[in-house]
């Protein structure tokens, strides 16, 4: 694709969407990576993503870090010694100035906005061929990770085709036939326990696939045979749980240990790879409110961000593309005389707001509700805040008191606002601008201010593949 095809197809989505013109008159950064980016091939392309991200959930795990081991994040440091191509991006979906994971990750995956649920089919039907498709057919290795299901709505943004980004048993079969190189993250249950009755992941080894569920699994593969690894039923645990719980860390990669078994699979390849590495849970924490597994997701997203970086540079031939496909929630950091000291009880919060609500039962005294939250976050609550806990949990039946829908998040996150200073604006995505970076290959290329579909254009002029497959 040519340079000059890839803006005019930036500037046709944008007024395809409907909602926002292209900025005239914006210059490409300059090469960051020494002056050797500027016009090379980007041969491998690693697409970051922390689903969901605010401003504010970045600065934060930029302030935990900076508390916990005296240093700052892996993102802000490519800001701050200025080795990164730095811009906003726009991340409406075809029908809404405010997207859904599956509109946002299409729009990189199949470069058209398309309306929220729908994962690379417009309004009328019109399917858009997803990027790893492409670059498979291309003959490049690809994959994703994640710690959400392997289904779920951004690995899916860049895989599929579908009408419905909740036909997530379907997205599992349609992964049988695509037959990418490496896919890594959660969602067993759209595997194993579906309601055809087929057990997908013998069906998967049939096809000369490795099958690992387990940390251990992974240590081991090779890269002689496709992998497919589901480490959990749904969603991987939170950051702050597997790092606090030893059976969950002796069973659960981290982000950043899926991330280096990914690019150690692939980076044999003579033709290079795509990955796409999503940091899921992250959104899933926003809308939950649930700031000590917020922070520490992205804390654990930095870490693969390191990963990543490592790679790239020593490589040289490598685009890394760190973005997210929206906000939620507006998290953040707010005044007040205790703000720095009330913040630092994240050092010492062992639990997420999920592990701790989850626990509770209807039986539970305010007493014992007030002890499992200074056990497992080191904080207390009135008794008349444990009380008012209580009663949600009076008329759920057990498997209400699993369901995060029935839960009380919102309550029991702005009882912990009041001893962590940390608040959210809601529960629900925005329509902010984010943060968008690059570094290697390509990056020259990264205008100020782009939309989201602009990235699909990039990536295939950077790569070099004509967007013909």
């Amino acid at each position: 694709m040519r340079r000059r095809e890839f803006f005019q197809k930036s500037a046709l989505s944008a007024v395809g969407a409907g909602l926002i013109l292209p900025i005239q008159g914006c210059t490409p950064t300059k090469s960051v990576i020494n002056g050797t980016g500027h016009g090379k091939k980007a041969k491998n392309i690693i697409f970051m993503v922390s689903d969901g991200m605010s401003a504010g959930t970045m600065n934060m795990a930029e302030l935990l870090l900076r508390r916990k081991e005296g240093r700052g994040s892996h993102w802000m440091d490519l800001y701050r010694n200025q080795r990164a191509a730095r811009a906003l991006m726009d991340t409406a979906s075809s029908n809404s100035m405010v997207t859904d994971s599956a509109a946002g990750s299409s729009s990189w995956g199949g470069g058209f906005r398309v309306p929220n649920g729908h994962l690379n089919i417009g309004a009328n039907g019109e399917q858009y061929k997803p990027i790893l498709q492409k670059f498979k057919a291309a003959g490049k290795k690809v994959g994703c990770v994640t710690t959400v299901p392997i289904t779920h709505a951004t690995p899916a943004g860049f895989c599929v085709n579908s009408k419905s980004r909740d036909s997530q048993p379907e997205i599992a079969l349609q992964y049988l036939d695509l037959r990418f190189d490496v896919m890594l993250g959660g969602g067993s249950k759209y595997f194993d326990r579906r309601e055809d009755g087929r057990n997908l992941f013998n069906e998967f080894e049939t096809k000369g696939f490795k099958v690992i569920r387990d940390k251990s699994g992974l240590n081991m593969s090779r890269n002689d045979q496709p992998l497919l690894g589901v480490f959990d039923t749904d969603g991987l645990p939170y950051e702050i749980d597997r790092i606090n719980d030893d059976a969950i860390m002796s069973r659960v990669p981290s982000l950043a240990a899926m991330t280096q078994k990914a690019l150690d699979l692939m980076n044999d390849h003579p033709n290079g790879f795509c990955v796409q590495i999503e940091g899921g849970k992250v959104d899933w924490a926003a809308h939950s409110n649930d700031a000590p597994a917020l922070i520490y997701d992205q804390v654990a997203f930095d870490d693969a961000i390191k990963v990543a970086i490592d790679f790239a540079e020593k490589d040289g031939n490598t685009l890394v593309i760190i973005t997210t496909d929206h906000g939620n929630s507006n998290p953040g950091l707010y005044y007040g005389k205790e703000a720095d000291s009330n913040f630092e009880k994240f050092l010492t919060i062992r639990q997420s707001n999920d592990i701790i609500l989850k626990s509770l039962k209807r039986k539970d005294t305010p007493a014992d509700i007030i002890n499992k939250i200074k056990s497992g976050q080191n904080y207390e609550i009135t008794t008349e805040q444990a009380q008012d806990i209580k009663t949600k949990y009076l008329y759920l039946t057990d498997d209400e008191k699993t369901d995060p829908y029935k839960l009380p998040f919102k309550e029991y996150g702005q009882m912990m606002a009041d001893n962590t200073s940390v608040k959210f604006g809601g529960m629900e995505h925005t329509g902010d601008f984010v943060e968008l970076a690059m570094f290697g290959p390509g990056s020259e290329r990264l205008k100020p201010f782009v939309i989201n579909t602009d990235l699909h254009y990039l990536m295939l002029e950077a790569a070099e593949v004509e967007n013909k497959f």
